[in-house]
């Protein structure tokens, strides 16, 4: 039986990314997104309600999170969905799911990035950190 694991997310980095290399040199990107749902309740009033998804960015990609992602750019996220199981000294144990990114498009327009090291483009949408680096 086929199964699929595709999380596609599109809203602000709410912190610039953390990110580590690992023992063997490999770079990671930490950092979270935020996403709003909106809804009516029974009453009819309009609400609202965040939801702050960790995603994590492995090598290559990596690399240019740490060169262009910045708290508060709109992004367009795709990846797959992975629970870690941390074992804490005392043997409790904490289940961490996030989304392991496989590609990310910036949608703000190119005059709101700092960096001159960005490609020249006509398109408003700019796709630097495309790619399929899904490793652990």
């Amino acid at each position: 039986m086929r199964t699929i694991n595709k999380v596609i997310l599109i809203w602000n980095i709410t912190r610039d990314p953390m990110v580590k290399t690992t023992e063997n040199g490999k770079k990671v990107a930490l950092y979270t997104i935020a996403t709003n749902r909106y809804y009516k309740t029974a009453e009819g009033e309009n609400k609202s309600e965040s939801e702050f998804t960790n995603c994590v960015s492995w090598g290559a990609l990596a690399e240019r999170c740490e060169k262009f992602l910045v708290k508060g750019k709109l992004v367009y996220v795709e990846g797959r969905l992975k629970t870690r199981v941390i074992e804490k000294d005392n043997g409790e144990k904490i289940y961490k799911t996030e989304v392991v990114v496989g590609n990310i498009i910036f949608l703000n327009k190119r005059g709101e990035f700092a960096d001159s090291a960005l490609p020249s483009t006509e398109e408003d949408d700019i796709d630097l950190l495309g790619g399929t680096d899904f490793d652990d």
